[in-house]
């Protein structure tokens, strides 16, 4: 082998290693892309397609072979990391509002085992967590997500620097800001259901006498579930609310 033939070699290199580390650290985080639930030969495929489409956008000549180029590859799995981890935040989000609203309608005991995380989830909390995942293949998110990556190796080329603290401390502020926006997805019916006690509340004062276990339980998961069909109505606005957050920070986290 020649020495330009050698050169470009490592060239190639150069740029799937730092596509790798960026592309890897995301996909290790991030729904959907690295769900447990897929296989793993479909998820290695997924991440090895999107390294070789997006290797040849970042050419940066820096030896691999040094404690810099492993600091590279290292901040370029946190970069990933830390953008598959806001995505993460906004399906967390979403299924937290939906085990806000299972325990108001008395389905907080109600359980299945999450095959994504090993755990046991309320009901609810799962069933939410599947729309929204439909609601992000549909609204073409994942397209949106690698158009960002591959927008990223041009304002933030791999670098042994990595984000700054004031990155990271955006991460920690936006999630309290995406968490808030739980509470906006169960609020409908977080508020109907508590109509419902109230009136609950209001008919034990007037019959002492009767048993609100056994009347008011049934009532409650009835009425829970029909303002849980109502509130479905406004579930598509609310994620695109979180999600428009989501792309401002990832955004920003890319930007450099």
């Amino acid at each position: 082998m020649s020495a330009v033939e050698l050169a470009s070699a490592m060239s190639w290199l150069n740029g799937m290693l730092w596509a790798l580390g960026r592309v890897g650290g995301f996909c290790l985080v991030a729904p959907v892309f690295g769900a447990s639930v897929t296989p793993t030969r479909i998820r290695v495929a997924t991440v090895v397609v999107l390294t070789v489409v997006l290797a040849p956008l970042a050419p940066v000549q820096r030896d691999m072979f040094n404690a810099d180029g492993v600091a590279t590859i290292a901040s370029q799995m946190l970069i990933g990391g830390s953008v598959g981890f806001v995505l993460q935040l906004v399906f967390q989000a979403v299924s937290y509002g939906g085990i806000l609203v299972g325990q108001s309608m008395g389905l907080g005991f109600a359980e299945l085992v999450n095959p994504a995380s090993g755990g046991s989830v309320p009901v609810l909390g799962q069933f939410y967590l599947l729309l929204v995942t439909l609601l992000f293949l549909a609204m073409n998110g994942h397209l949106q997500v690698i158009a960002l990556l591959a927008d990223s190796f041009r304002t933030l080329p791999p670098s042994a620097a990595g984000l700054d603290r004031h990155a990271w401390f955006a991460v920690a502020t936006a999630g309290g800001d995406l968490f808030a926006g739980a509470l906006r997805v169960a609020l409908p019916a977080l508020t109907a259901l508590l109509l419902v006690n109230i009136g609950f509340a209001a008919i034990s004062r007037a019959a002492p006498a009767m048993n609100l276990f056994a009347v008011g339980f049934p009532i409650s998961i009835c009425m829970g579930f029909i303002a849980l069909w109502l509130a479905l109505r406004g579930l598509a606005s609310a994620y695109a609310a979180l999600q428009g957050v989501a792309s401002t920070l990832m955004r920003q986290l890319l930007n450099g």
